[in-house]
């Protein structure tokens, strides 16, 4: 029963955008909608203008019952924010064990290690035992690796939003990084979370965890209460990576030739300069009290909040999975659904 109606809904959302496409190819509709777009401009509550005023006066009665629907809602979201710190500390022994695997501080035994394979991806016994072969020579080839190697700097990656940020001279960094948690906020006190990016002992920085806390706010803005839609991140916090002297990839160093304006002598001065590195994460452009924030810093902001949401709600939970590539599958997946739909739009 449910699958049908959403095969139906599907069918009617498919077939609605369709015509709709199709209209907006029509020069004739274009015009026509242009036309009464024009009308608008400037009188965007021409329809409640035209009400009578007993029956404007009620409308503003359920906008108040609306503004009041947003407060509860804000409510709802700290509740929601208290079942996320509940389950984080179900999560951390898990997360911790994963750790210890990586780090090679625990190795599994053969019973945790055991994973069925899906019917389909089924080997003969044949085929098991050659692969088993072939794993026992490249292992006799190499040295026994310990733990898992690179791990968080293979998910890294393998994942679009994260491997822009990256730069080659990053990568022997990252590669010491051993794990990142997320760290709610203590019951009481304003709403935030901060990532956790633990390193082993490196040449590049005497830090062992360098840390990104998202400030976040659940309440409605006075000025506009209905475009609230659940907690937002209000701002973030880095810290301060103590380098190691000449290893700071966040800066280089240039030449630079300067010409003296009266004895026409060129001399070559050197200028530190910043650098593209993934480590410029946590050091993002500071909020003004007044809230007001150049483009070039509110775009910068924009994709650091995108990049720690999602570094929480997706990496930290599956890490193991954007390790073998199985979440990136998942999500190309639905992108070529989605893709599939907006060709037979267009067609």
């Amino acid at each position: 029963m449910w699958q049908a109606y959403y095969a139906v809904r599907h069918f009617h959302h498919t077939f609605k955008r369709q015509l709709t496409v199709q209209m907006m190819q029509n020069p004739q509709i274009l015009a026509a909608l242009q036309e009464r777009l024009d009308g608008l401009v400037g009188s965007p509550s021409g329809y409640m203008e035209s009400l009578p005023k007993v029956v404007k006066r009620r409308v503003n009665a359920l906008k108040n019952l609306q503004v009041k629907c947003a407060h509860i809602e804000a409510k709802f979201y700290e509740e929601v924010h208290e079942l996320e710190r509940k389950y984080a500390a179900l999560y951390q022994p898990l997360f911790d064990k994963r750790s210890d695997i990586i780090k090679a501080v625990y190795e599994p035994t053969d019973e945790e290690c055991e994973w069925k394979q899906e019917e389909e991806e089924e080997l003969t016994e044949e085929m098991k035992e050659k692969a088993k072969l072939e794993e026992e020579k490249k292992d006799e080839e190499k040295e026994d690796p310990k733990g898992i190697p690179e791990f968080w700097l293979t998910v890294f990656k393998n994942v679009d939003l994260l491997s822009e940020m990256l730069q080659e001279h990053d990568e022997p960094i990252l590669k010491h990084l051993q794990d990142i948690k997320v760290k709610f906020s203590d019951a009481g006190q304003p709403m935030s979370f901060t990532l956790e990016f633990h390193f082993e002992p490196n040449d590049f920085f005497t830090n062992t965890v360098l840390t990104k806390t998202y400030k976040m706010r659940s309440e409605p803005d006075e000025s506009d209460p209905f475009s609230f839609d659940g907690p937002e991140i209000m701002g973030c916090t880095g810290c301060t990576i103590d380098w190691t002297k000449g290893k700071n990839v966040t800066l280089k160093t240039i030449k630079k030739k300067q010409k003296h304006k009266g004895r026409g002598t060129v001399r070559t001065v050197t200028k530190t300069v910043p650098n593209d590195s993934f480590f410029n994460f946590f050091s993002p452009p500071e909020v003004p009290e007044s809230g007001e924030l150049d483009e070039d810093s509110e775009a910068v902001l924009a994709a650091d909040f995108e990049i720690g949401h999602f570094i929480r709600e997706r990496i930290v939970p599956r890490a193991v999975l954007y390790f073998t590539g199985e979440a990136i599958e998942d999500d190309d997946d639905d992108y070529d659904e989605e893709g599939e739909e907006a060709d037979d739009e267009v067609s």
